[in-house]
């Protein structure tokens, strides 16, 4: 990709219909269920990125054999029945917060010495509370970086189990990477969640990938409780992953903000992904919604400000937040300030880039307040974060004049999506 990438307005509404690459969350969810796994799993329409590829490549380091079919879209995975077999690995994660956490837990399971590192923003990137909870349930784990937060060290012989108790408000990764470890535990694991979960689709999501390879956890119905059994083992199965909903939202997005019509296969009212609920948001903008069979279709309208509280699907906050420069009135994104430990402060970053369109932005602890204004051509700086530029190129579908600055950190989640973006419409 070029340093830099010009966005060109369409010349009339978009109309298109098409199916995202892989979920990300899905995929990597579904690795580590099949590393652990008794025997050879197949995961089908897995996703090919950079947060994949560093998961696949840190399961392999620990032992796990991974082959790779269909240009990464086919994954078989031979699971190791609970025991990761390298006594020794040096995990580098780059910037997935995924597969950290996902892996930290995971070698816990080992009988070695591990450790996980990353780049220089994943070194501000807190998992502490994780560390802790392993802790609690047995396990030899230490933070090496300031703050709690990465080189994260384990010296390992078996997770014995028990009972932990791990906070919600930070990230609803800590709570999954454990969950998906625990059923490898030597005892019974009972994880108490301290406070409001955040993200709680995830954790359902997590929860049902697990129940896929036959682990079927005990749960309260705000996951204050949840309660996995030892005795239990994964089982290889043949797995088919979703289409990515969050890349989805970028393009039921361009449908909203050009006035046209973008139907996304794959999806549909009972996806495993809670960010399908966007298009809630957009029906409250203005937009009409479908539900077909196994898609959903998104028709743009007149827009209109709405107060929502995103804590659920905070990782389409920014492509809300670039619809928002389209509707008349203020829009409010309420309720997560956990975006702020993200690849970047999603919060402060956001507030900076729509104030470079003209906007006026009020930046709050958990949000923002958004009001359009006369909009300005702008430089989009993209912080090393792939959804701060694959949301504001939708601003560049209707206004002239924004660069996306680094369009290849893209590459994290979505390699294709440029190519993908500028195949939907004819340009001026």
């Amino acid at each position: 990709m070029p340093d830099s990438l010009k966005i060109h307005p369409v010349s009339g509404p978009i109309r298109a219909t098409l199916r995202p690459p892989g979920s990300k969350s899905i995929t990597n969810r579904a690795l580590v269920c099949a590393a652990l796994a008794e025997g050879r799993s197949t995961l089908r329409g897995a996703l090919d990125s950079d947060d994949t590829r560093v998961m696949i490549a840190g399961l392999r380091t620990l032992g796990i054999q991974i082959e790779a079919r269909d240009n990464g879209e086919t994954l078989l995975v031979a699971g190791c029945l609970g025991l990761p077999p390298a006594t020794e690995a040096d995990i580098f994660v780059g910037n997935s917060g995924t597969t950290i956490r996902f892996l930290t837990a995971l070698a816990t399971l080992g009988r070695g010495s591990y450790r996980l590192d990353g780049i220089a923003r994943m070194r501000e990137r807190p998992i502490g509370d994780l560390v802790e909870a392993l802790v609690q349930l047995g396990a030899e784990v230490a933070c090496e970086g300031d703050h709690a937060c990465p080189p994260v060290a384990i010296t390992a012989a078996g997770l014995p189990g028990g009972d932990a108790m791990v906070r919600g408000n930070i990230s609803s990764q800590y709570l999954s990477g454990l969950l998906m470890a625990a059923p490898c535990a030597q005892a019974t694991v009972t994880i108490r969640v301290s406070g409001t979960l955040v993200s709680i689709p995830y954790v359902s999501m997590t929860l049902a990938v697990m129940k896929s390879f036959g682990i079927e956890a005990r749960a309260d119905q705000d996951y204050a409780e949840i309660k996995i059994p030892s005795g239990g083992h994964y089982q290889a199965t043949d797995y088919a992953i979703e289409p990515d909903a969050s890349a989805a939202s970028y393009f039921w997005a361009a449908a909203a903000v050009t006035g046209g019509e973008v139907t996304v296969e794959g999806l549909g009212r009972d996806s495993l992904q809670g960010d399908v609920e966007f298009v809630d948001c957009l029906a409250k903008m203005g937009c009409e919604v479908r539900y077909g069979e196994n898609q959903i279709t998104v028709v743009g309208g007149p827009l209109h400000g709405i107060d929502v509280d995103m804590n659920a699907i905070s990782d389409t906050v920014q492509t809300l937040s670039v619809v928002a420069l389209f509707a008349e009135g203020t829009t409010r994104i309420r309720n997560v300030p956990h975006i702020r430990h993200k690849e970047t402060d999603r919060i402060a970053a956001v507030a900076t880039e729509l104030r470079k369109l003209g906007a006026e932005v009020i930046e709050h602890a958990d949000g923002l307040d958004i009001t359009p204004g006369k909009f300005t051509a702008a430089d989009i700086a993209t912080y090393d974060d792939h959804r701060m530029a694959m949301s504001f190129a939708i601003a560049g579908l209707v206004e002239a004049g924004v660069v996306i600055c680094d369009p290849g950190c893209t590459a994290k989640t979505y390699p294709k999506f440029f190519e993908d973006l500028a195949a939907l419409y004819p340009r001026n």
